[in-house]
């Protein structure tokens, strides 16, 4: 079983920045994809971002290429997101997950082992 934990979240005025951890426990053997997803209200959850362990591959959703950054500790146990020049659409909570296994990125969230419980980003204009 694998457990994640979110932080980082919080408020901020657009252009802002806010970095995302999502910390890492339990039995990560054979996790080879991690990712960021959110879900605003009255919306369907989308994907953020993604990263492939196995060679460090990344993957953006276009509406925050440029601005947003994934990355990784190499001990495998944090998982952070980078999020500069925010704007007011990307007010969400924000889920950190986690995937045995896989063999591509980007994450879908159909394929999501395990899911963290979510920190709030409200972006103000």
């Amino acid at each position: 079983q694998v457990q994640l934990v979110e932080s980082g979240g919080g408020s901020v005025q657009a252009g802002g920045t806010l970095r995302l951890s999502c910390a890492v426990s339990g039995y990560n053997y054979g996790v080879y994809c991690m990712g960021w997803f959110r879900q605003a209200p009255g919306k369907e959850r989308e994907g953020v971002a993604s990263i492939f362990y196995l060679d460090d591959r990344t993957t953006y959703a276009n509406s925050v290429k440029g601005r947003f950054t994934i990355s990784r500790a190499s001990s495998k146990t944090t998982l952070y997101l980078q999020m500069n020049s925010l704007k007011p659409e990307d007010t969400a909570m924000y889920y950190c997950a986690a995937v045995r296994r896989c063999q591509s990125i980007p994450l879908l969230a159909a394929d999501v082992n395990y899911w963290g419980q979510g920190t709030q980003v409200t972006v103000s204009s």
